[in-house]
């Protein structure tokens, strides 16, 4: 499978010999734009170069692909798109949580806010937003870093034809590394999260929750729920970044009337948005029952995943709380792609994903 190949989610700018100094010549931009054709002197080019225009802007890109400032970018990027938008789902996250410990006492969406608000207030709905903020913010630095990372590593590992044969394979891989690395980082503010939410009197918020559960289990006790949450993570950011670049791809082959470099910059993060929606649910779909794994075992002192299955059973540990976690996730996951590719935008980055790079004749 060559370069040329229109089906390619790992586009042949990633394997130009073209260098820094000659970055004007490119042939193809991630987005799938025609440049002008590279020169005579590409022979002098090395392979790991890697310099694309922004979007609708030819060569006027401000960061160079794959330099410690596009990581940065990326990095930068990862902590607005996770850090905002999970604390803004801040309610509908407590009330998830508490129909998959309390289902007797949060029988469906409407009566768990009905009963949060009544019992706590307004404010209530926001228990536990600072660990969210902070543990998601830290999350998705490695997450979205990581991944571009170990995308570009893999690539190289593979070598420019293996790597479009199994585009998707390195998709895969390049998220599954960084999600390894982003869920140590998540973990012990997850364990406080879910029981500032879900245990009444445990702790106010992070400042107090943290260090009694030092205090209580020592610094393992914030790590316990390590393994689901990496069975429940590990598999949604796989489904998230691998389902997301197709996804976008097929928009723009059979959605979107015009191709992707004649798109507006406005039209390209509305594409963003809605491939994230429809990735969102199929991640949600996937993680769910590690999901409850997860609020089970951070509830329970001492619970084991066999307790989690007698307790919910297998149907209970694929259903319980899927709709409004879809929801969630759906909103979720489309906000932070959008965030994600604006903050791209904005510092001269193209947006993720789109069509494939034109045929070479």
């Amino acid at each position: 499978m060559g370069f040329s190949d229109r089906k390619s989610l790992i586009p042949s700018f990633l394997y130009s010999t073209t260098s820094a100094s000659s970055s004007k010549n490119v042939t193809t931009a991630m987005d799938g734009s025609s440049q002008p054709s590279i020169s005579s002197s590409s022979s002098q080019m090395t392979e790991k170069s890697f310099l694309i225009p922004a979007p609708k802007e030819g060569s006027g890109y401000k960061v160079e692909m794959y330099s410690p400032a596009f990581y940065a970018a990326s990095t930068v990027g990862g902590i607005l798109s996770c850090g905002l938008t999970h604390t803004a789902v801040t309610p509908l996250d407590l009330v998830k949580c508490n129909m998959q410990i309390d289902p007797a006492k949060y029988k469906s969406i409407s009566s768990g806010f009905g009963v949060l608000l009544k019992e706590q207030g307004v404010r209530g709905l926001f228990k536990g937003w600072a660990p969210t903020l902070l543990g998601y913010s830290a999350q998705g630095a490695c997450k979205y870093g990581f991944y571009e990372y170990f995308k570009k590593y893999y690539s190289d590992l593979a070598g420019p034809e293996n790597a479009v044969k199994y585009k998707t394979l390195i998709y895969l891989a390049g998220s599954a590394s960084a999600e390894v690395i982003a869920d140590v980082a998540l973990c012990p503010f997850e364990a406080v999260k879910v029981r500032v939410q879900t245990q009444p009197g445990f702790a106010r918020g992070l400042s107090d929750g943290l260090p009694k559960i030092v205090k209580a289990e020592g610094v393992a006790g914030l790590y316990k729920g390590i393994v689901p949450l990496w069975g429940r993570q590990i598999p949604y950011t796989m489904m998230k970044f691998a389902s997301f670049e197709n996804i976008v791809e097929q928009l723009y082959k059979h959605v979107i009337p015009t191709p992707k470099d004649q798109c507006s910059s406005t039209m390209q993060l509305g594409v963003s948005f809605a491939g994230g929606y429809l990735a969102g649910i199929l991640c949600a779909v996937v993680s769910h029952p590690a999901d409850n794994l997860v609020s089970f075992l951070n509830n329970a002192k001492g619970a084991t995943v066999g307790d989690a299955v007698n307790n919910l059973g297998l149907w209970g540990l694929c259903t319980r709380g899927l709709p409004l976690r879809i929801f969630m996730i759906g909103t979720l996951t489309g906000a932070q792609w959008g965030i994600y590719d604006s903050f791209k935008v904005f510092v001269g980055l193209p947006t993720t994903g789109g069509a494939p790079p034109a045929a070479q004749k």
